[in-house]
């Protein structure tokens, strides 16, 4: 779907034949409906494909006409192209999206309900984690004698150490670091609003004292933590650090580091979540840390049983 500069999306062929009111109605869904950026962006995608697919290969000039058929044969069609997660959220997507449209009494029925996504269970999640000598190899190995070191520092070593997702941590502002029973706290604004705050790990607080105090940011309680550095100044401007920046710049310091692990943003949680757990942490409390509403997603984060499938494996002689 392509999105306006605004970021509003802009309203495809086949609902702009619907009428007025379906155009407003689809509109409303991804400016009211849909409050996260991401899902946003997410479900955009999503709907945009399902409805050029609609057009190019089905022949739908209507909304009115599209039906449950429709939805599977481009579910499966999708299926042979993505993978299971992928396919299930794209689905879930257009059933969201149908439900608004017949709560507006755009179109009767939802063609979407009765549609199926592919099968997919999880019991091990697939992002790539550092052992704990990398993780901190990799934190060491930053100079930490320029504003962009101690910021990088201070960023790898927040999600690793308070298990923060990147979207969290990014969207801190200096005031969400603060002072409490005579330690550091962080605050971390999760999704859907949800505040969240803890302790700071001594290592963390170290690194995000001397980040604060060397850059000059903690006189600007309401600018943003994390920042980007000013073209040929070498200091922290005013601006937000972006998700795409953060990645390049782990890719950057890992590379440098000699880390040959394929890390992004979200290795940091699992690798933080994972060393907590191999030193006596119990799941339950590693949940409450990472602020996961179920210990089921957490378990995703747990790759403990990797080591123990490497030593088996080496257990093969010839």
């Amino acid at each position: 779907m392509i999105l306006s500069g605004a970021g509003a999306p802009a309203l495809p062929a086949l609902v702009a034949a619907s009428g007025e009111r379906a155009g407003l109605r689809f509109l409303e869904f991804f400016a009211a409906a849909i409050r996260n950026p991401h899902t946003r962006r997410a479900y955009g995608q999503a709907v945009g494909t399902f409805l050029a697919w609609c057009e190019a290969e089905a022949g739908i000039c209507a909304l009115s006409a599209v039906q449950p058929l429709h939805v599977a044969t481009c579910i499966e069609w999708q299926t042979r192209e993505h993978a299971a997660p992928t396919v299930k959220l794209r689905l879930a997507a257009l059933r969201h999206l149908f439900d608004w449209l017949v709560t507006g009494q755009v179109i009767p029925t939802n063609p979407a309900a009765s549609v199926r996504g592919p099968r997919h269970s999880a019991l091990r999640g697939k992002t790539p984690v550092l052992d704990a000598a990398e993780a901190r190899q990799l934190l060491d190995r930053i100079d930490a004698t320029t504003p962009a070191g101690l910021r990088d520092r201070a960023l790898i070593a927040l999600m690793v150490f308070s298990f923060a997702r990147v979207g969290a941590a990014l969207a801190m502002r200096v005031e969400d670091v603060f002072t409490q029973n005579r330690r550091l706290w962080v605050r971390l604004h999760e999704k859907g609003g949800k505040a969240h705050a803890m302790p700071c790990h001594h290592t963390l607080e170290a690194y995000l004292q001397a980040y604060l105090d060397h850059t000059g940011i903690a006189g600007d309680p309401k600018g943003p933590l994390f920042r980007t550095i000013g073209r040929g100044t070498g200091r922290l401007s005013r601006t937000p650090l972006p998700q795409a920046n953060a990645y390049a710049m782990i890719q950057r310091r890992a590379a440098a580091a000699g880390i040959g692990t394929k890390i992004g943003n979200h290795t940091f949680r699992a690798t933080g979540i994972t060393a907590y757990l191999r030193n006596g942490g119990t799941l339950e409390n590693a949940a409450a840390m990472a602020n996961h509403a179920s210990t089921r997603t957490t378990q995703l984060y747990d790759r403990r049983r990797d080591e123990i499938s490497l030593d088996e494996v080496e257990r093969i002689r010839l």
